[in-house]
């Protein structure tokens, strides 16, 4: 493995954004949904059109993390009214960190996670918040393991199956 980098996602790079949102997205969750319900949410969420309207939005960013010249995972941060849920002009939200499952355990999701802190300490924010799937055992720990506390939870719909995720927090001051 080479050095992960980290760099900002631009409107020029949407394809590849959809490539990687697809793979990873697919690779965490698809053994554990029906392929209908996958299908449904990787259509609605991770369309071209959709990821355009993210990446042009002024109060979120993108991240892709690369080993040498390959995209190996990314990250999706919101602040202000971007956030999808709590909307606190205090919180920074890590809405998708994703990572290929041929670099899980190299450290590229910790580098993600990072890039999220830094900009959350440049933007002087109080905390940053996620959601995670309850069944996700991996994020879980990764984020416990960082600081995270869970603080409520809420339904997140793939497709047509309601799941619970878990509201996390990782308080900043």
């Amino acid at each position: 493995m080479n050095s992960i980098t980290i760099t900002e996602i631009n409107i020029n790079q949407v394809v590849p954004l959809q490539t990687i949102s697809t793979q990873t997205f697919s690779e965490t969750f698809l053994a554990h949904n029906s392929e209908e319900d996958m299908k449904l949410y990787l259509a609605s969420s991770f369309n071209l059109t959709t990821l355009q309207t993210e990446l042009e939005n002024s109060y979120s960013k993108f991240y892709f993390a690369y080993d040498g010249q390959n995209i190996v995972g990314y990250l999706k941060i919101n602040w202000g009214n971007a956030q999808s849920e709590l909307k606190d002009s205090t919180a920074l939200e890590i809405e998708r960190i994703y990572v290929l499952k041929s670099h899980l355990g190299q450290k590229v999701g910790l580098a993600l996670y990072e890039k999220a802190l830094s900009v959350a300490k440049e933007l002087d924010l109080d905390y940053i918040w996620l959601g995670v799937w309850e069944k996700n055992e991996r994020a879980l720990q990764f984020y416990k393991r960082n600081g995270f506390v869970e603080f409520d939870k809420h339904i997140f719909k793939l497709g047509k199956d309601e799941q619970t995720d878990l509201l996390m927090k990782y308080e900043l001051k």
